[in-house]
């Protein structure tokens, strides 16, 4: 039962999907088929009541993780000649991944904007985990290492849905291995979402990579950018830290990552998806105190102050 006063979502059901024969190859036309067949079963079931659909949740993630690292299902990776991972190509798959994601995701948008918008009055979108970059140095290198951080990133699923192709970096950098799209396939993703969901926690800063030891020992996606991402600059770090161990707090980052989508995609509708911090369990703190959380209040107003000074 959907409630009407929950703004509902879909999101993650690749994740599932892929698992059953996985999209690691690059004509997985099946799942593809599979996944617009199940998005269209959630339209014709619950468009009357979820008027926000998201096709995916954070596919930078997953197909890092899951294909790059293999830190996440299906578990698979290249890293270290198969010592950490029975099966994958760290080099390859992710590319691969994340080429079905935009082609799954434009077919859906497809069917859901021909058979279901104009009686749903829905919109629908995609959702991106997305870090902010900051030059560790004011250097012509570390600034460009910095673009490509980004555009490893998000440009590498933001530039196809706004123009149509990858970022030059990528395709410079990552070369055969980086997946190609068709002309109808450029077509049909372009231009295909309503708004972008944006996963925003933290900031680091970008430096150009100067050794291609750990590349040339990994042989993965990861090292394919050029550019060594820290929350460290001499010595001090970026910012405050929550409990996690990646996560600094950094509240101007969501107001520069705002000000360049708007600059760089058109002011695109945006939807902040994802955003927070986490503390340390400490049950030894009295349970009036603990409520009072004074650190997550602040690290709210600090981001949303910031993200309503990119709007103004």
């Amino acid at each position: 039962m959907v409630e009407k006063s929950l703004s509902s979502k879909l999101f993650r059901i690749f994740t599932d999907i892929k698992l059953r024969n996985g999209t690691s190859r690059p004509s997985v036309v099946g799942i593809r088929a599979d996944f617009a067949n199940y998005a269209e079963t959630c339209f014709q079931f619950f468009g009357d009541r979820v008027k926000h659909w998201i096709t995916f949740n954070e596919p930078h993630t997953f197909a890092i993780q899951g294909y790059d690292v293999g830190l996440q299902a299906p578990g698979r990776c290249s890293v270290l000649l198969h010592l950490f991972c029975r099966s994958g190509n760290s080099a390859t798959e992710p590319y691969i991944v994340g080429h079905n994601v935009l082609l799954s995701h434009a077919a859906v948008v497809d069917i859901y904007r021909t058979k279901y918008k104009a009686k749903q009055q829905g919109s629908i979108g995609i959702s991106f985990d997305v870090m902010w970059y900051e030059p560790m140095s004011n250097s012509a290198v570390d600034i460009a290492a910095t673009q490509r951080a980004q555009d490893f990133q998000f440009g590498w699923f933001m530039d196809p849905l706004f123009f149509g192709d990858y970022p030059s970096s990528m395709k410079t950098r990552v070369g055969s291995r980086l997946p190609q799209f068709s002309k109808a396939q450029s077509a049909l993703i372009k231009g295909s979402l309503d708004f972008v969901g944006i996963n925003h926690y933290t900031t680091y800063y970008a430096q150009k990579s100067t050794s291609n030891i750990i590349g040339d020992l990994l042989n993965d996606s990861l090292s394919d950018s050029g550019a060594l991402t820290l929350p460290f600059r001499n010595g001090k770090p970026i910012g405050d830290k929550a409990s996690s161990i990646w996560l600094y707090i950094v509240p101007h980052g969501i107001r520069s990552l705002m000000n360049y989508i708007k600059q760089k995609y058109g002011n695109p509708v945006v939807i902040i998806t994802e955003n927070g911090m986490d503390d340390p369990n400490n049950s030894l703190i009295p349970i009036k105190d603990a409520l009072k959380d004074e650190k997550r209040i602040k690290y709210h107003n600090d981001y949303l102050t910031n993200l309503l000074a990119s709007i103004r």
